[in-house]
């Protein structure tokens, strides 16, 4: 206790404040910018799962190989496979790009679950009237099924971003300087490995705190009230 109030004014000075902040904007773009876009994608990888015939087996196939398999290898190894290939491709790939890629292959995986779950809730009786009055698979899916689906893939596609926050302290280990790897940085300076890292946690708490608020905010927003009977009031003659 006493190493780390004689090292706190140090550690807090301007300097590693500035660069703590900095690495915890990165780690929070980096994890946006790879959520936002696949789960864009994931829309996509969704909507060709669900074609519907035979010659579209070979798609769906696909669609659904790409899920099960990247949602059972460690994220760690995803990054070093895409650090590998676009070095073959692109040697001069920023590091952050590379971050990027791997979390949104990440995240197309496991948000297509979700927003499939999404879809599959909404009733299909609602999907036949849909075809009914001729509109078309994209017209039904943006006009009928995605509005009612909104409730069950928004709260749990924002604990997955928010969740993620903490996995991105991995692609530290490719040397982008985000959060952790700038704590080990000044961990290596000498300062104390509580004092370096409960900074650390509390910068990750900083970050993901809003968003989990932004998540339960948002629930209760599109959260269809249950239980609830509407009364209609009686005209008295």
């Amino acid at each position: 206790m006493e190493r780390i109030l004689e090292q706190a004014p140090r550690f807090f000075s301007g300097p590693n404040l500035t660069l703590l902040f900095e690495s915890a904007m990165l780690t929070l773009g980096m994890t946006l910018a790879g959520c936002l876009i696949g789960f864009g994608l994931a829309f996509v990888l969704v909507f060709l799962r669900q074609t519907p015939g035979l010659w579209a087996l070979p798609l769906r196939l696909v669609c659904i190989t790409y899920v099960e398999v990247f949602r059972r290898i460690p994220f760690i190894v995803v990054i070093y496979l895409v650090l590998f290939f676009i070095q073959t491709v692109t040697p001069d790939a920023s590091l952050f790009t590379i971050a990027v890629i791997a979390i949104c292959l990440y995240a197309v995986a496991y948000t297509a679950d979700i927003i499939r779950g999404g879809l599959e809730s909404v009733p299909a009786t609602q999907v036949e009237a849909a075809q009914a009055m001729n509109l078309s698979r994209l017209q039904t899916n943006l006009r009928i099924v995605l509005p009612q689906a909104w409730p069950v893939i928004v709260p749990p596609a924002i604990a997955f971003a928010v969740s993620f926050i903490k996995d991105t302290a991995l692609v530290s280990q490719v040397g982008v300087f985000e959060l952790t790897f700038r704590g080990k940085e000044l961990n290596n300076q000498g300062y104390s490995g509580i004092l370096v890292f409960g900074t650390i946690a509390f910068c990750y708490f900083l970050l993901s705190f809003p968003l989990s608020l932004l998540g339960q905010h948002l629930e209760k927003r599109l959260a269809t009230p249950r239980g609830e009977r509407r009364t209609r009031k009686i005209r008295q003659p």
